[in-house]
């Protein structure tokens, strides 16, 4: 049976493409266009749920939060400007990653001392973290559907329940 998490992962990764696939029917410019939101520009959005599923990839694997953070942060220099096109392949690879780590590690319920820079520490297991990338995403992908309202065009659904269908 495969482990809750992974599940939650492989639903994360269908939402993102789905909605890069949307962004891609969109007319040229949409994606970095700028409007009065939480984030300046749809890009922006995409490319922080990027930098953060990052920096989560990196601590599941060992490293420090505050460094695989930092080192997280420090490709937003490397991602602004990039096409829809060029992120998408970012992503591509970072799945990639990912299914290497989740299909490697034996025990998604084993636990990790997170030390959170912004907060305290805390012990949580790596199936947790996964679910936090999941989360994220979801939180993040519903401020770009918002963005995308606000200029005048439909987003698309990425609900959990259609992903069931989906797949």
């Amino acid at each position: 049976m495969t482990h809750y998490a992974k599940n939650m992962y492989d639903f994360h990764t269908w939402a993102n493409q789905t909605l890069i696939n949307r962004l891609k029917e969109l007319p040229e410019g949409v994606y970095e266009q700028e409007v009065q939101s939480v984030f300046p520009t749809v890009a922006k959005v995409v490319e922080h749920i990027y930098m953060v599923d990052q920096g989560w990839l990196r601590i599941v694997k060992g490293m420090d939060m505050r460094m695989a953070l930092n080192e997280a942060w420090q490709q937003e220099q490397e991602m602004t400007g990039k096409s829809l096109e060029e992120v998408e392949q970012m992503y591509v690879e970072l799945v990639e990653q990912y299914s290497i780590f989740l299909s490697q590690e034996e025990d998604l319920d084993r636990r990790i001392v997170l030390d959170n820079p912004y907060t305290r520490v805390r012990d949580t297991s790596l199936a947790e973290i996964i679910m936090q990338v999941a989360n994220h995403g979801t939180y993040h992908r519903g401020n770009i559907t918002a963005m995308l309202r606000q200029m005048g065009y439909p987003s698309v659904m990425t609900e959990y329940a259609l992903y069931w269908y989906a797949n």
